[in-house]
């Protein structure tokens, strides 16, 4: 890889000498108070501005402010007409453009396609602050005011939509975001290091046009780069007749032929070299060297890149988007990604290798900024939930080696973790006891994605920079990877030593295959860091779907389970464990919902308020979801079909199974075990899961109130009864009991969805 300039590393701007703004002013009145007669860099976005390192405006303004440019912010306008994207006037350099921490789709819409009144990043909770595909819109309105300057689109939104991507809520295969937005340039993942490098380039003359080198951006290309030898994605990984399933872990050699040829079955319908000629035939085409597997399989990352099957041809064959989704997913380490590039019609879409993860104390420089830590004061007392959620807490690291196909975290923040020193983390925690109105002592939450991965990395830097499994802990945990948690664990005790922190919780999500590798760890967590419940996510209880989801089976579960119960006994706690589940995901059957059910009731869990799988853009689960194939091994015609729940019927089933003491669901599910010739679940003893309908019609036993009077609906037997949890994490649908502890409150969307 080719060394990176460190972001603290440039020349500042000119405009430095106006200092730094209390807040990112968003009307021309403060700009006036500042002396600015105009903005260098304004930022749109689809959230209130609030100025605290979890929101990515804030963190982008910050650091470009820190660069010496002028930043104005343009928080949720009205997007109905032009004239609130020209309200701090034309900006100097570009529009820097999001739609918030969430996809706006997700954020809009419920896993059931159904329109939210809510949005917990708004003032108020208000929803419909926001249009539709926030990134689109906004980018569109910025070029009508402003034809000829500059629109960079970011966040999460433009991150995962960068390709040709299925869109759940249109049912259809969409344009790369970059398309339809109309914009000049996509960044993706955590911006940092292309904006400020974008930003000095513009500064200093060039055309957005000319800034082609740039990792982590996305373009439209008429020319293709002279000297570049061009690798056909089905020499990489062929989609034709699968004989024997291939390991998605195992080295990327393994996959081609001895003799370096292409393999090719007639049956397929697709023919790489006619797809080279169709795609390539347009005005200003140029004549590339196409690489034969073998040598595509060693080609120089920094002068080769991959030919994608054009957008038009995976939005009519699903299995070829199964198999774009699987090149795609083997082309995220920056170490050896390659460049991609997929044909949109008559342009080429192009995109750029991953951006080079931050070092340490480039994360620190971005966290240290002076940032209010508050909603901006044009809010007023108006209360934004995402906020709340968020106040005190601190963000120790980015990244996640999980590979979850259901998540999005890995596609935006990378599987490689970058981590804060612990010198910088102690410090914010002392600036927000200082700073922070309403601290009372209590830290919400030290971690990021995943509460445990802090400094957990690959051993060895070259083993790292050349891997391409898509999780270091799947289908075991990695040799190479170091699982060694007393950074962590020194960190905590570190925090709770702070004068006036009384208590610091742990409120990400914990990777529990993780945690038992490191017994002292759990020790610390349940003795000093668990309010009496700890949210984990088995997310499923059988094998079928957790193979598709790449998740640990339920053995890793009790052996945490077996730690949690032991070193609650020990400190002296009455302690309990909420685990949530994911309901219709790919690759889960009827039989499969039925057996969590069961398991559920053994264990004496009710959970309450249950999604469904929610499908995320780019995201592996949903092109499994899409296409019906496992992208996770090699992907062909006749490769492994995946099961998936669609039907609005076969997915209120499945939500059913979770919710089996639920009396609005036993006439649907004592119908649902009859088909399946389980008639002998249906009746009052204890292995059965729903009672028998009553004569007379009735629908079976009625809702009879506890000892306290709760009714048993809402009650998780195997807790005391005022509490069961709930947490959604952002493109995944999760399901718990309900809580009504704060520990028990959902904090995801922040953490996972921050740019």
């Amino acid at each position: 890889m080719k060394p990176v300039t460190p972001l603290y590393s440039y020349p500042k701007y000119w405009a430095e000498c106006y200092g730094t703004a209390p807040f990112l002013p968003m009307s021309r009145a403060e700009m006036d108070e500042l002396g600015w007669d105009s903005c260098d860099i304004i930022i749109v976005t689809g959230d209130a501005y609030v100025d605290h390192p979890s929101f990515g405006m804030a963190v982008i303004g910050r650091t470009l402010e820190a660069q010496g440019f002028r930043v104005g912010i343009i928080a949720q306008p009205d997007w109905r007409s032009k004239d609130a994207f020209m309200e701090l006037g034309e900006p100097n350099l570009f529009f820097g453009v999001a739609a918030g921490n969430m996809d706006s789709m997700i954020n809009r819409y419920t896993a059931d396609r159904r329109l939210r009144h809510d949005d917990a990043y708004t003032p108020n909770n208000e929803g419909g602050k926001r249009p539709d595909r926030a990134v689109t819109v906004y980018s569109q309105r910025c070029k009508e005011a402003y034809k000829h300057v500059p629109v960079i689109i970011g966040g999460i939104e433009a991150s995962l939509r960068r390709l040709a991507h299925y869109d759940y809520w249109d049912d259809t295969v969409r344009r790369s975001v970059l398309h339809d937005a109309t914009a000049d340039m996509l960044v993706f993942g955590n911006a940092e290091r292309a904006i400020c490098e974008i930003a000095d380039r513009i500064s200093r003359g060039e055309t957005v046009e000319e800034i082609t080198d740039i990792r982590g951006t996305a373009f439209f290309r008429e020319q293709l780069p002279e000297g570049w030898q061009e690798i056909d994605s089905t020499r990489v990984d062929t989609p034709g007749k699968v004989e024997k399933p291939i390991s998605p872990y195992v080295d990327t050699s393994a996959e081609v032929n001895e003799s370096g040829a292409c393999s090719k079955d007639g049956a397929t319908g697709y023919d790489a070299e006619s797809d080279n000629e169709k795609d390539a035939d347009f005005e200003g085409a140029q004549v590339v060297t196409i690489l034969p597997s073998m040598a595509a399989v060693k080609s120089d990352p920094e002068t080769s890149y991959i030919r994608l099957p054009s957008y038009e041809k995976v939005r009519n064959d699903p299995v070829l988007y199964a198999h774009v989704s699987r090149i795609f997913h083997r082309e995220t380490n920056p170490g050896n990604a390659r460049a991609l590039m997929q044909p949109h019609g008559n342009r080429n879409l192009w995109l750029n290798p991953p951006p080079i993860p931050l070092s340490t104390e480039e994360m620190d420089w971005v966290f240290d900024f002076d940032y209010q830590r508050v909603p901006h004061p044009a809010y007023g007392d108006a209360p934004i939930p995402a906020y709340e959620m968020i106040r005190f807490s601190v963000n120790i690291m980015r990244g996640c080696f999980g590979g979850c196909t259901f998540c999005s975290i890995t596609e935006h923040e990378g599987r490689i973790i970058q981590s804060r020193s612990e010198e910088s983390i102690l410090k914010e925690i002392e600036v927000m006891r200082d700073r922070v109105p309403g601290f009372t002592g209590t830290v919400s939450d030290l971690g990021g994605p995943t509460a445990n991965m802090y400094r957990l990395n690959c051993k060895d830097k070259a083993i790292e920079e050349s891997c391409r499994r898509p999780s270091c802990v799947y289908p075991t945990i990695c040799k190479n990877l170091e699982t060694d948690h007393s950074p962590t664990t020194q960190l905590y005790r570190k925090a709770r030593d702070i004068k006036g922190v009384k208590r610091v919780a742990i409120a990400s999500g914990l990777r529990y295959d993780l945690a038992v590798e490191d017994p002292e760890y759990v020790r610390e967590l349940v003795t000093h860091h668990v309010g009496g419940y700890l949210k984990i996510a088995p997310e499923h209880t059988e094998d079928g779907p957790l193979t598709k989801m790449m998740k640990p089976g339920m053995g890793t579960y009790d052996r945490f389970k077996q730690m949690f119960e032991k070193f609650s006994k020990e400190a002296g706690k009455e302690q309990y464990l909420i685990p949530y589940f994911i309901a219709a995901h790919p690759g889960t059957r009827d039989e499969d919902m039925l057996s969590l059910a069961l398991w559920l009731k053994k264990n004496k869990f009710r959970l309450d308020q249950v999604q469904n799988f929610y499908p995320s853009p780019m995201a592996t689960a949903t092109a499994m979801y899409h296409s019906e194939r496992n992208p996770l091994k090699k992907v062909g015609y006749k490769s492994e079909h995946v099961s998936t729940p669609k039907t609005k019927a076969k997915r209120q089933l499945h939500k059913a199974f979770l919710r089996y003491h639920d009396p609005a669901n036993w006439d649907m599910l004592r119908e649902a075990l009859k088909k399946m010739g389980r008639a002998d679940l249906i009746g009052g003893g204890k292995h059965q899961l729903v009672p028998a309908e009553q004569r007379g019609g009735r629908r079976g036993a009625t809702r009879k109130p506890t000892g306290k009077g709760r009714p048993a609906l809402t009650q998780h037997t195997g807790l005391p009864p005022r509490h069961t949890g709930k947490k959604t994490k952002t493109g995944t649908a999760k399901v718990a009991a309900k809580s009504g502890s704060k520990a028990g409150r959902k904090k995801a969307p922040v953490k996972s969805g921050r740019r």
